[in-house]
This record gives C-alpha cells, structure tokens and sequence, in this order.
C-alpha cells in the first residue's frame, strides 16, 4: 500500500531502507496472539519455546516500527491498547493469509490443479455433478473449477476450444486421445401438458405430430443437427429453445409437445400436469451419456477425484437402468404418471405397438 512516499510491507525480511520502509513481521504478529492467549510475557515465551527478553523485544520494535504502543504495561495481565487490538484484529488477517498461501502451495506440489474446467450437456441431471463438486471442497481442494453448461455438437465443441479436463455429452466425435465412459441410461418422455389436445387422443402417428407444434432444443455449436434441417423442410412447426427449464415451462404452458428427461418433470407426471403422448412409434427412449476425458495428458488430483465421485454419483442417481430400450416405456411413463397406460383401438398397449413398429429416438 502506498501512502505518499511510505510503504508498507509484509515480510519476515529486515528492511533495506529503513527510512523508506514500514516491515510488519508475521512473526511479531504471532507473538502478540501468543500475549494475548497466555495473559502474560513470560507464558508467552513459554508456549514458543523462547526467552521474555526475546519476545519483549520483538514486541517493543513492532511498537517502534508502527509509532504505536500495542501493550498496557500498567496492568497486571498484558493487555493491548485499543491501537494494539485494531493491529492485532488486521494481523489475524494477515496471518491467515500466510497460512492458506502455505496450505495451497503444499498441495499444489501434491498434484491438485490450479484449475479445471468440465463441460456439461444441458440435459444431463446436475445433482450428481454438484455432489462430486461438494466432495472436492469438502477436501478443501485449491483447485479453481469452471462448470459449463452446453448443449447438443456445442458441448465438444467448448472442450476442444477450451482446453477442458472432462465433458459430459450425448454424441461426439471420435479422437483417439479420448478415453470414454458410458453412464447409465438417461431416459426421455415424448409428453405435453394434461390440457393439450395431443393429451386426449390415441395411437398417435407422425403425420398427427406435424399437426402441433414441437419444441425442442437447439445446439450452442454452430452446426445444425440434420433433425433440425429436416424439421425445417417437412413441414413441422418447431419452437426452438436454449435449455430444458424453458423447454418444460413451454410444454406445461401447452405450447406444444416434447422429449423431456424424465428426472426432470417426475412431479409433474405423478400430479398429471404432463401426460406422456399415446405415439404409436413409442413415447420413451433415452441414451447412455458419455463421461469423457483425455488420454494425452496426466490427470491431477482434482480431475481424479471428480471422476471417481461423479461416476459413483450417476450410477447412483440414474440407478442400473443402463441398457437403451426402444419404445417400450410407455408402462415406465404410467406408472410415474400414476395411471395405466392408454390402451390401442386394437386392444394392445403402445409399448408393444412400439415394439412391433420400432421407436423414434428423442430429438431433444
């Protein structure tokens, strides 16, 4: 800090210029809290394993050094001056400091990262990922970590462009620097909202969906997704959106229908405001996420723990549900939806319809 032509340092470092230059000693600072725990010098000295004079000393330079008197020494007990309590108050401060410099850099020479940035597909469920991200503070890890949020060809995108440590996505990419887990499946709903025309009717085809509106999310990345392409030359009327939130308030709102994470709208199926759509291509599909991190570099500490907490932590959250099945969750709907699942004018379920005719893969 510049105060005219002072400065002030903080240093355990005698000064080269002492006309110049205000040192306040980390060790000086420390004495006083000793002072003013033991209640007296010589207590003091005891507990740092030093001599009265030598403590008494140190504390009489600060004094001199500061142009302030720390210590009443007219009392009985040693007890600061209400200067002395303002310094001492400012030093914790500065002793902390010191202390979490030491603490990060011990550990920065155990291998944690000074940063790490992971890249995550919206509709992942983010629970999971805020308890792994938990589990490193709880290790008071000094690693800095920035979270993204993207969607679709943008979620590879920002890791490549970024440099990340580990990305959550749908599809990618082949690279031969990749190393590839799959998580367990993360199941999708084709479903609109109880007061939806789509809501009431059966046995739903294609050509019927064309007739409303589908809301779906559009990739960050500037690539289009060929469904996109093709859904702006077949005639479908598509509300495009940047987020699954949006995406579920819009299909609530009855604007149209769409695929949704089940995770994401479990309340909303079992108090009937969403209802699954009766399609006779199948109303549920899902994918296997692919956890991914990078073969061409060592990972840290904090890179090892994350991986190891957030592939528990889905397994956990997304259960053993980890073979794709195609179109034969409409049951799976039901049940969170609280009904039985609506029945076909031939008598069978739309699941085994599904079944019999294939299923449409969830263009989110």
């Amino acid at each position: 800090m510049i105060e005219g032509k002072r400065k002030i340092l903080v240093t355990n470092i005698e000064p080269i210029d002492g006309d110049r230059e205000m040192i306040v000693d980390l060790g000086a600072l420390r004495i006083l809290e000793a002072i003013l725990a033991q209640g007296s010098f010589a207590k003091a000295a005891l507990s740092l394993n030093r001599t009265q004079a030598a403590i008494s000393y140190q504390v009489r330079k600060l004094e001199e050094q500061l142009g302030v008197v720390i210590f009443d020494r007219n009392s009985y007990r040693a007890q600061l001056t209400p200067a002395g309590l303002l310094i001492l108050q400012e030093g914790r401060q500065l002793l902390h400091h010191s202390e979490r410099i030491h603490s990060i850099a011990h550990k920065l020479k155990q291998g944690w990262e000074p940063y790490l940035q992971i890249v995550v597909d919206g509709a992942i469920p983010m629970e999971p990922v805020m308890r792994a991200l938990k589990a490193m503070v709880e290790r008071d890890a000094p690693t800095r970590v920035q979270l993204k949020i993207e969607f679709l060809h943008g979620v590879q995108a920002c890791f490549e462009s970024d440099g990340a440590a580990m990305m959550i996505a749908r599809d990618i990419e082949d690279d031969p620097f990749y190393r590839v887990t799959l998580l367990p499946e993360l199941a999708f709903l084709l479903c609109v909202s109880s007061d939806h025309p789509l809501a009431a009717r059966c046995a739903v085809s294609s050509t019927e969906l064309r007739e409303h509106v589908k809301i779906t999310i559009k990739g960050s990345h500037i690539r289009i997704d060929n469904s996109e392409r093709l859904a702006a030359t077949d005639g479908v009327r598509a509300l495009y959106l940047s987020d699954f939130e949006t995406k579920k308030r819009a299909i609530l709102r009855g604007i149209g229908y769409g695929w949704l994470p089940i995770y994401l709208i479990a309340d909303e199926l079992r108090d009937g405001r969403l209802r699954p759509v009766d399609c006779v291509n199948g109303n549920r599909d899902g994918y296997r996420p692919k956890f991914v991190t990078r073969l061409n570099r060592e990972p840290g500490q904090a890179e090892q723990l994350l991986e190891r907490e957030m592939l528990a932590n889905f397994a956990a959250f997304l259960g053993d549900d980890v073979a794709p099945r195609r179109g034969a969750a409409s049951v799976g709907a039901a049940s969170l939806a609280s009904e039985p699942p609506a029945r076909r004018r031939d008598g069978s379920s739309p699941a085994r319809a599904a079944q019999r005719q294939g299923s449409t893969a969830p263009q989110v």
